[in-house]
């Protein structure tokens, strides 16, 4: 289940405006500000689908309540990417053999 601080964190950790996610997904701004102002965890399973898609083709993991920590909340964390990395050593040794 997506909670209201996961979506709201998923949204600021993606760089989306409202208007964005809302063209992005379908919604309208209006339900994804309702959704954003929840008191607690947003109900409508459709609506939620289409959010959490959006946040994990850019990259965002949902994390369950003590997935990675019993004693840790629902949380969420950006998926490494390898062209994020740097220059790797090995690309270092490579570039100065030639």
């Amino acid at each position: 289940m997506l909670t209201v601080s996961q979506l709201r964190a998923a949204r600021a950790m993606t760089g989306m405006t409202v208007e964005e996610l809302a063209s992005a997904t379908g919604l309208s701004v209006s339900t994804i500000t309702v959704a954003e102002a929840s008191p607690g965890p947003f109900a409508d399973a459709a609506v939620t689908d289409r959010l959490r898609g959006i946040f994990e083709a850019r990259g965002v993991l949902f994390l369950a309540a003590g997935e990675e920590n019993a004693g840790a909340g629902p949380g969420l964390r950006l998926r490494s990417r390898f062209e994020d990395e740097g220059i790797r050593p090995q690309n270092l040794n490579a570039a100065n053999d030639g």
